[in-house]
């Protein structure tokens, strides 16, 4: 199991903790900041979820006037750690 720690841009949340199992599955996400509840409840919906079909879930998602959101910047974190 692979450990993940990514930084944010633009958003509330100012760093995303995961880990990837060896069948590119999520555990463990944790977000630091941001809106808690919302972000605890992300992480207990992608526990054990495909980490690349969650990315494309999450992908484009925004907050408010952003340009972004915690979401968004999750899945680019997911994409980065599968690159």
């Amino acid at each position: 199991m692979r450990h993940i720690t990514s930084g944010t841009n633009g958003v509330c949340a100012v760093k995303i903790d995961f880990d990837i199992d060896d069948e590119n599955r999520l555990h463990n996400v944790v977000f630091t900041g941001g809106c808690n509840g919302n972000l605890k409840a992300i992480g207990r919906l992608v526990e054990g979820k495909d980490a690349l079909e969650t990315a494309d879930i999450l992908r484009g998602n925004l907050c408010g006037m952003k340009g972004t959101s915690c979401a968004d910047q999750f899945s680019k974190a997911i994409d980065k750690a599968l690159a």
